[in-house]
C-alpha cells in the first residue's frame, strides 16, 4: 500500500494547479506577502517534499514486521492497522486541500503539516527508545507474549495520527505553493510549469526508491531505534528547509473551494424543493459567464433548483453575480456535480485494484521466510522486494508516451493512443494476473516449507528463492502505469479545466476507501476461517496459514470487478470532452 500511496498522492492537485493557471473565472490570486518567488525558491520546496516523503513513508514498508513483533500483533490485524491508516492519510488529504483553499492558505498548511509530522516521526520513534512504551520483548510463537496495552497502543496510534495529519496537510499542497512561486504569464510559462513538474515528479519517483531501499537496509541492520532516529532527523530538516525560504516565497491568499460547490448544489436544490423548475426561460438560471446563456439538463433534474433565480433583487448584485453561494449555485456548478455523480459508477471499479496493489504487507511477511541472497554477503531487506513497481512506473510510463503512443495513434485515432477506459481495464486485468501469480508463488512456497519441516519455523528460511515474488510486483507496476493514469485522465476529460482538480481528488478518495475495504477484507477473512479451532487463512505464522487462497479471492473479486467495469462502461457511453461538450439544454432567446 506504500507504493500506491506515494504515486498516487504525488499526482494530487497537479490538475489544480493548471486550474489556477487557466480557470479565467477564478478570482485572481493575491499574494499575501511581496516575496521574490521562482525558481529560486524550488529548492526549499522539493526537498521539503522530499525529505517528508521518505521520513513518513520510510517506516511503511517495515511496520508490519514492527507491529508483529514489537507489539505483538496477529498479520491480519496488522495488516489492517495499516489499511485504516492508509485510509486516514489519503482521507486528510481532501481536508489539506480544503483547508488551504478555503482558510489558511498553502504555506500555513504546509508549515502545520511539517511540525505535525515532525512530532508524530519523534513520538513514534520514542516507542524504540524509551521502556514501557511497548510490549516486553518475547520470542513470537515460542513464549506466551504479552499482548501492547490501551496506553501502549494510545501511544503508537496518536504517532500515526500525527504523520497522517502531517501528510495531508503538506502532500496536497506542496506541489500548487510551488506553482505559485512561478509567473503564469510569461510567454514561456508552459515550459517553466513542465519543467517543474518533471522536477516536481523525479523527486517523487526518487524518494520512493529511497524509501523501499536505503531506510529499509537501515532498519533491518541498526535496529528499529536508529532507523525511526534518522527518520526523525529528517523530517526535522524537511521544516527547517521549508520554514528557511518563507521570505522568498509568494503566499497567496486563501479564496473558495471547489470541494464546497459540490456541498452547496444538494443544500440549496433541497432549499429551493418547493420551486418547479421552468421549461426553457434563461432568466429563472443563474450563470457564472454571460458566454453561454444555456439551461441545466434534464438529468437528476432536482438538482436544477440550486441554479435558479428566486428573487434577482435579493440574490444578485447589479453587476449579476451572486454575492452569498450558499443561496443560489451556477449552472456550470450544477451541471458539474451532475457530471461527478455520472462518475461514481466507473469511479467504484478502481477500488478493486488498489486494494490488490495494496497487499505489499503479506509480500513483506513472504519475504521473511525466503532466501534473500543476493550475493554470499549481501542480504535484499525483506520490504524492498516491492521496489520492482515504482521502478516499472518509472521506466515504462516514458517508453509508452515517447515511443508507442505516436505508433498506436496512427491506427487508432487517439490522440492518446488508446482511450482512458481502454488503459483503465488493461490495468483491471493486469493487477489480476499478477494476483495470480502471487497466488501460485505462495503456494509453492508454503508446500515447500511444509515438505522442509519449516511449518512451525517461521523465522527459517526456505529453500526457494524470493525474487521469485518479483514477477507479481513487476505486474503490478504495469497494471498501476495503466489503470491509475488512465483513470486521471478519463476523470480530468469529464470535467472542465475549471473543475479538474477535482479529477485527482476522486483518485485519492478512491485510495482512501480502497484502504477501508482492504481492512475489512482482511478482517473478514480472517474471522471466517479461523473457526472451529481452524488456522486462518492469515495465520502470522504463513506457512500454517493458507495466504495462497486469500490471493486467490482477492483474484477472483478483481474478475468480478473486471466484469463491473465493462458493464459500467456500457452504461455510462461515449466521452465527453470537458465543459466544451456537456449536453446542456439550448434555452430560447427572449
Amino acid at each position: 500500500m506504500e507504493q500506491e500511496q506515494e504515486q498516487e498522492q504525488g499526482l494530487i492537485m497537479a490538475e489544480d494547479i493548471m486550474e489556477l493557471s487557466l480557470n479565467p473565472k477564478k478570482p485572481p490570486l493575491q499574494p499575501l506577502t511581496s516575496g521574490r518567488g521562482g525558481f529560486i525558491t524550488m529548492p526549499f520546496i522539493i526537498v521539503n517534499e522530499i525529505f517528508e516523503r521518505i521520513a513518513s513513508m520510510g517506516m511503511l514498508p517495515n511496520m508490519i514486521l514492527y507491529l508483529m513483533r514489537e507489539y505483538h500483533m496477529e498479520a491480519a490485524n496488522g495488516a489492517s492497522v495499516l489499511f485504516i491508516w492508509s485510509f486516514l492519510t489519503n482521507a486528510l488529504a481532501i481536508f489539506g486541500a480544503f483547508l488551504s483553499d478555503a482558510y489558511l492558505g498553502r504555506f500555513r498548511v504546509i508549515a502545520l503539516g511539517s511540525f505535525s509530522s515532525l512530532i508524530g516521526i519523534i513520538l513514534l520513534w520514542s516507542t524504540t527508545v524509551i521502556p514501557g512504551m511497548k510490549p516486553p520483548p518475547c520470542e513470537q510463537f515460542k513464549d506466551d507474549c504479552n499482548p501492547a496495552t490501551p496506553s501502549q497502543l494510545a501511544v503508537l496510534f496518536s504517532s500515526f495520527g500525527l504523520i497522517s495529519i502531517g501528510a495531508g496537510c503538506i502532500r496536497p499542497c506542496s506541489m500548487a505553493f510551488g506553482a505559485d512561486q512561478l509567473d503564469k504569464e510569461t510567454p514561456d510559462s508552459e515550459r517553466i510549469f513542465q519543467r517543474f513538474f518533471n522536477w516536481y515528479y523525479a523527486s517523487t519517483a526518487m524518494s520512493i526508491v529511497i524509501t523501499l531501499t536505503i531506510m529499509v537496509y537501515i532498519q533491518d541492520h541498526l535496529g528499529w531505534n536508529f532507523g525511526f532516529g534518522i527518520l526523525a532527523v529528517i523530517m526535522f530538516f524537511s521544516a527547517f528547509m521549508f520554514l528557511s525560504g518563507s521570505s522568498l516565497y509568494v503566499k497567496v491568499k486563501p479564496s473558495s473551494s471547489l470541494f464546497s460547490g459540490f456541498v452547496q448544489v444538494p443544500l440549496v436544490a433541497f432549499k429551493n424543493r418547493h420551486l418547479c423548475p421552468p421549461a426553457d426561460s434563461d432568466e429563472e438560471y443563474y450563470h457564472q459567464s454571460d458566454d453561454k446563456k444555456l439551461a441545466p439538463t434534464n438529468k437528476l433534474r432536482w438538482l436544477n433548483r440550486a441554479c435558479m433565480i428566486r428573487d434577482p433583487g435579493t440574490e444578485l448584485r447589479s453587476d449579476g453575480t451572486a454575492p452569498n453561494s450558499w443561496s443560489i449555485c451556477s449552472v456550470e456548478q450544477v451541471e458539474s456535480l451532475k457530471t461527478l455523480l455520472r462518475l461514481i459508477p466507473i469511479w467504484s471499479t478502481g477500488i478493486m485494484i488498489l486494494v490488490t496493489v495494496g497487499q505489499s504487507s503479506f509480500s513483506t511477511l513472504q519475504a521473511t521466510t525466503m532466501d534473500r541472497n543476493l550475493t554470499p554477503n549481501f542480504e535484499i531487506p525483506a520490504a524492498s522486494f516491492t521496489v520492482a513497481t515504482p521502478v516499472v512506473l518509472m521506466i515504462w510510463i516514458p517508453i509508452y508516451d515517447i515511443v508507442l503512443v505516436p505508433f498506436l495513434a496512427r491506427y487508432t485515432g487517439q490522440p492518446r493512443g488508446i482511450s482512458s477506459k481502454f488503459r483503465m481495464g488493461i490495468g483491471l486485468v493486469l493487477s489480476c494476473m499478477a494476483m495470480a501469480v502471487g497466488a501460485i508463488t505462495e503456494g509453492i512456497r508454503r508446500r515447500m516449507a511444509i515438505e522442509q519441516g519449516l511449518d512451525e519455523q517461521l523465522d527459517a528460511t526456505v529453500n526457494m528463492s524470493a525474487l521469485w515474488l518479483m514477477p507479481p510486483n513487476i505486474l503490478f507496476g504495469f497494471a498501476e502505469a495503466f489503470n491509475a493514469i488512465g483513470q486521471i485522465e478519463f476523470y480530468y476529460s469529464q470535467f472542465s479545466k475549471s473543475m479538474s482538480s477535482i479529477a485527482v481528488a476522486l483518485f485519492t478518495v478512491g485510495i482512501a476507501v480502497a484502504s477501508l475495504v482492504g481492512s475489512l477484507v482482511v478482517n473478514v477473512v480472517k474471522n471466517a476461517t479461523s473457526g472451529g479451532g481452524k488456522e486462518s487463512w492469515l495465520s502470522s505464522n504463513i506457512n500454517k496459514g493458507h495466504l495462497d487462497y486469500y490471493f486467490w479471492m482477492i483474484t477472483i473479486l478483481g474478475l468480478i470487478n473486471f466484469m463491473y467495469f465493462l458493464a459500467c462502461c456500457w452504461f455510462y457511453g461515449n466521452e465527453k470532452k470537458g465543459e466544451d461538450d456537456i449536453e446542456y439544454k439550448p434555452l430560447h432567446s427572449s
